[in-house]
């Protein structure tokens, strides 16, 4: 995750898809954290360390995106992204940290006791361990993908690819773009899209990777 040290999840989950093209979609540059959070929970369903944190509950699943999407929000300058289909339902989102952003006290309080009376203190204390691992990877002055995900009826018609690289191509990233995956099925989806490997660090059970991509624009310069 690069996760909330509260602000930050697991790592891109379902990440970009690469099937067909998706039909017509609606893109929402601000949406609210609470139109999100469904669309990742529903996304992140099997991913291994959303798995190993809500130890396979759909109830403690949805309660952490909940929490950590709201607390997310408080960060100055924190970016979501949605796609919705043509009746307006969220089919795909993202969350991006800015450089070197943390919640603040009080909002990392507030987040450890929400996740802790709805979500209990295992995973409480995975999320915990996951953060302190990844977000020590961290290139300074980088971006963040906290999420990308795709809901899972939406799967497999590029809607993750027309997502992701929307927001390759709109984050003010100098200094770049940053993720962790536990999934490896994801590391050759972001090399396609120009994410190269920094490391690759274990966390528990998971089999975590850090990738990082320079700043698209500049690259086109």
């Amino acid at each position: 995750m690069s996760d909330p040290d509260t602000g930050r999840g697991p790592g891109p989950g379902s990440g970009p898809d690469a099937g067909a093209g998706p039909g017509r979609l609606d893109r929402d540059d601000a949406p609210p954290p609470a139109r999100c959070a469904p669309v990742l929970a529903a996304a992140f369903v099997r991913e291994p360390a959303m798995a190993w944190i809500a130890g396979g509950s759909d109830r403690v699943r949805q309660a952490w995106f909940g929490a950590t999407l709201a607390t997310h929000a408080t960060l100055p300058g924190a970016r979501r992204h949605l796609l919705t289909d043509r009746d307006g339902r969220p089919v795909a989102a993202a969350v991006l940290t800015p450089p070197a952003a943390v919640p603040s006290g009080a909002a990392r309080a507030a987040w450890a006791a929400r996740t802790l009376v709805a979500c209990g203190p295992r995973a409480l204390v995975r999320t915990l361990r996951y953060l302190h691992a990844a977000e020590a990877r961290t290139p300074a002055g980088a971006w963040t993908l906290e999420f990308i995900g795709v809901e899972p009826g939406a799967a497999g018609r590029g809607t993750g690819g027309r997502l992701l690289g929307h927001l390759l191509a709109t984050t003010p990233a100098p200094g770049g773009i940053f993720l962790t995956t536990a999934d490896e099925a994801n590391v050759r989806l972001y090399r396609r899209f120009g994410f190269t490997v920094l490391r690759r660090l274990t966390v528990g059970p998971l089999e975590v990777t850090a990738m990082w991509r320079p700043d698209a624009r500049a690259e086109a310069l």
